[in-house]
């Protein structure tokens, strides 16, 4: 079995008395977009730190593509490619100079796949990085980031400032980066791009990680949601009998209902009411994932 690219057992960082990552255990696997996220203040870019060698940890292990980032060796940094939440560059510099910096620095000889990023990305590398908007930065970040086919990821808010088009164009990227059979670690606040681009998630909340699971699994277990309209007044409390429904709110014509399982039970009771409209959604992770970030505001990172 290979070893995967990212591997925490127990890890602990903790800042005088408090612990910003508190026993966190998870793996990553190879060629995969693995999601890991939390609100402002959970513990993601302390985790992300000590993944890079940034911080040390307090205790507990961390072993990245099969080094271990605390014992200063900085081989392992050769293959991996990271773009900070806060990207700081030189100001004076054009983004020409500062690709061709880092390409020499991380070895490119060969610059084709890098001049193609910035050309799928529209990067502005003819002014200096201090004029540009966030947007233009953050793609100039991106393409340094993947320039040198890294096998491994570390993506912190990586579509900050970025259209929505272009938001796209780097999902497409991210399901080309793990066909090639490279690796992922996308931590992001947003929440759609997540669930459309991730094979699996951890949800880290005060430091610790409160769920690790596929997508799928976790779609699994949000209740889809109805809404249904009648022309007439109707009494919908037998809907509440249905195995797996759930009534969120009612009104003498329009009920509004979650459900989980099997549909044709709940097609079937509110067919029986007559209702002149349904309007169904598919489950949404974005339900899990608040009810996992609710009363967390104001905790450490």
């Amino acid at each position: 079995m290979s070893t995967p690219p990212i591997s925490l057992d127990r890890l602990t960082k903790a800042f005088g008395s408090r612990r910003a990552v508190d026993e966190v255990s998870m793996t990553v696997p190879e060629g995969q977009v693995f999601g890991f996220l939390g609100p402002n203040g959970a513990g993601k870019s302390t985790t992300i730190r000590c993944l890079l060698g940034l911080y040390h940890p307090t205790s507990g292990t961390a072993r990245v593509l099969g080094s271990d980032p605390a014992t200063g060796d900085a081989a392992f940094r050769r293959e991996v490619g990271y773009l900070p939440g806060e990207l700081h560059l030189p100001d004076r510099l054009a983004g020409a100079d500062v690709l061709a910096r880092f390409g020499r620095i991380r070895g490119v000889h060969d610059t084709a796949y890098a001049d193609a990023l910035v050309d799928r990305f529209g990067a502005d590398l003819s002014r200096p990085l201090g004029v540009l908007s966030k947007g233009n930065k953050q793609k100039v970040g991106l393409v340094l980031a993947f320039m040198a086919r890294p096998r491994l990821l570390v993506l912190d808010e990586p579509t900050s400032g970025l259209d929505p088009l272009l938001q796209d164009e780097f999902s497409a990227l991210l399901k080309e980066t793990v066909a090639d059979g490279r690796t992922v670690l996308l931590s992001s606040h947003d929440l759609d791009e997540v669930q459309r681009v991730a094979d699996r998630v951890a949800i880290i909340r005060a430091g610790r990680v409160v769920v690790d699971d596929t997508i799928d699994s976790l779609r699994a277990r949000v209740p889809h949601t109805m809404e249904v309209t009648f022309d007439h007044d109707v009494d919908t409390s037998c809907l509440a009998d249905v195995p797996g429904v759930t009534v969120t709110s009612t009104t003498p014509r329009t009920v509004r209902l979650g459900w989980s399982g099997s549909v044709g039970p709940v097609l079937s009771a509110v067919a029986a009411l007559r209702p002149v409209d349904v309007t169904a959604r598919p489950a949404d992770l974005d339900e899990l994932f608040h009810g996992y970030y609710r009363d967390t505001e104001g905790e450490a990172a």
